[in-house]
């Protein structure tokens, strides 16, 4: 079973924008890109929220072309998609995560590794 991405021509910066004006959504994709190269479970965003509220964020990351959902066995492994974004938008995913710095959610992560 795959999950449906858009090609990196599809990503368009008002869904992108307009997906990471969620504070949670911005969060996970500032912990994505601190563990950058390593494909993350969905259990490794637990502290974002319940598991209903995750998967519908981690959806909707997919859906915007923010992120690359696989499949491995009955895990879903979740990547941001780096170099998509930066040849789409050069800069601005680098811009995004400066910003995400100082959401709460990452800061317990941050007090905690």
């Amino acid at each position: 079973m795959s999950l449906p991405h858009p090609t990196a021509d599809q990503i368009s910066l008002a869904n992108v924008l307009a997906v990471l004006g969620d504070q949670t959504r911005l969060a996970i994709v500032g912990y994505l890109a601190r563990n950058e190269g390593v494909a993350m479970s969905c259990g490794q965003f637990l502290e974002f929220g319940s598991k209903t509220n995750l998967s519908y964020h981690l959806a909707k990351l997919r859906e915007a072309g923010i992120t690359s959902t696989e499949m491995s066995g009955t895990s879903r492994l979740i990547t941001l998609r780096r170099s998509d974004l930066d040849r789409r938008f050069p800069g601005l995913l680098d811009s995004i995560v400066t910003a995400a710095r100082d959401i709460p959610q990452l800061e317990r992560l941050r007090e905690e590794s």
